[in-house]
């Protein structure tokens, strides 16, 4: 066990406080701000805002978000009402969710068939000479992918 130390001064124990407080202070990072040269191996920095994309990815992602947006007062209006009305049945609330999933469905379904309707284009291939065709067939399914290549 060790002896306590004896108390100290007034004036020692404020230089002291003193001089934790400027420690403490003290820049811990440091930022280079020499330019950069305009060739080199510098690598690329990430700039703040929106990630680089296409002018049609950005158009797409501004679209989304504003339709997001535009949902928001309906939801609150209807909440609103079953809360005031004190009809807020957790079965209608279920109901209400899954009503847009409902709709949407048959419909991404229906336009799938329409788009796989289409008649296989007609090819025509003329060759001279000696010419060996193959024809693979690939089909690829499961979570793990299998390929079987038949001929």
């Amino acid at each position: 066990m060790t002896e306590p130390t004896a108390p100290m001064s007034e004036e020692v124990a404020e230089k002291e406080a003193a001089r934790l407080i400027h420690d403490a202070y003290q820049p811990t990072h440091y930022r280079d701000d020499t330019p950069v040269p305009a060739v080199g191996s510098t690598p690329p920095v990430p700039q703040p805002g929106r990630p680089p994309m296409s002018q049609k990815a950005v158009d797409a992602s501004t679209v989304m978000l504003s339709a997001s947006i535009a949902t928001i007062p309906p939801g609150a209006i209807t909440v609103g009402v079953m809360l005031a009305s004190g009809y807020a049945d957790p079965v209608v609330i279920g109901m209400i969710c899954a009503a847009p999933a409902a709709v949407a469905v048959p419909i991404l379904a229906i336009a799938k068939l329409i788009r796989g309707a289409r008649p296989e284009p007609e090819v025509h291939q003329h060759f001279h000479g000696p010419v060996t065709q193959t024809t693979t067939h690939t089909k690829t399914n499961g979570v793990w992918a299998r390929t079987n290549n038949k001929r």
